[in-house]
Parts: C-alpha cells; structure tokens; sequence
C-alpha cells in the first residue's frame, strides 16, 4: 500500500459569468464614442493630391461645402452642382447658410467659423468662383480647400 493518495483531478474551466458584462460595456462605449456622419453627399467626390497640408485644429468650427457632379445624373442633370448640408443650392442661398452656421455657435466663436470646400477636380472655376464671392459676402473669410495627400513614389 502506497502512503500517498492520488489527487481528484481538477477542472480547469474558464469562469465565464462577466463575459456578458463585460462585452455589454464595450458594446456601450462605442456606441457612446462612435460619430455618425451628418451629411449624405450626393455629388461625385475626385479630390485633387496636394504635397503641403495643414490639419484643422478645431474640427466643430467647420462647415463644409460640397461641389461637383451629382451622382444620379438622370434626376439632376451632369452638370457640377453645390450641396449643402443635404441639398443642393444655388450661389445665392450660400450667405443664408452661412448666417445659420453662425447662429449655431457662440458668439464669441463666430469669427472663426471655417469653410471647408470639397470640390472635384474636374469641376469649372466659374462655379467654385460664385462660391467665393458670395462667401466673401457673408463675411465668411477662413476659407479652405480639402485635398488628399499626395504619395511620393
């Protein structure tokens, strides 16, 4: 007879009873953490490459317009268009929009309102021209344009 007895063997099961907590909380905080996007853009987006880009520093005091040929040709025509927010306007409704971008924040911010132009590369100067002057009308000044960068090959 042995003086030792064999040890009842142990399971070694992962406990799994705050798994559910746990993938609940990550499910939460993306859901609280994830920015859905505001704008639907109708028109077709070619943006040009540039080498020498600056990042926005305050990205709430951006609006952005959008301009180029829009995507249901049949429905609007192939000719570039102007949208906004999730329309399309004229040159002559962008001071008005302006004005509502301004009304949306502080008063002390107004100032530094920036307007972000998305423009496609093969749309006419003329309109992105209008744009600019009906811009410099509302008093918007901070003006820029959004173009991908450019890889060095």
């Amino acid at each position: 007879m042995s003086k030792f007895k064999k040890k009842a063997k142990t399971k070694q099961e992962i406990p799994t009873s705050a798994l559910p907590d746990i993938i609940f909380m990550l499910l939460f905080f993306f859901m609280v953490t994830t920015v859905m996007r505001e704008v639907t853009v109708n028109v077709k987006q070619r943006i040009p490459e540039a080498t020498q880009l600056r990042k926005l520093q305050r990205k709430s005091l951006v609006s952005y317009i959008y301009i180029g040929e829009p995507k249901k040709a049949g429905e609007f025509g192939t000719e570039p268009k102007i949208q906004i927010n999730d329309a399309f306007a004229d040159p002559k409704d962008i001071i008005q929009w302006v004005n509502e971008q301004k009304d949306e924040l502080d008063e002390n911010e107004r100032d530094q309102l920036t307007i972000a132009m998305k423009v496609d590369e093969e749309a006419k100067r003329g309109l992105v021209s209008d744009v600019e002057l009906e811009l410099r009308r509302a008093n918007a000044r901070k003006l820029l344009y959004t173009t991908i960068q450019k890889t060095e090959d």
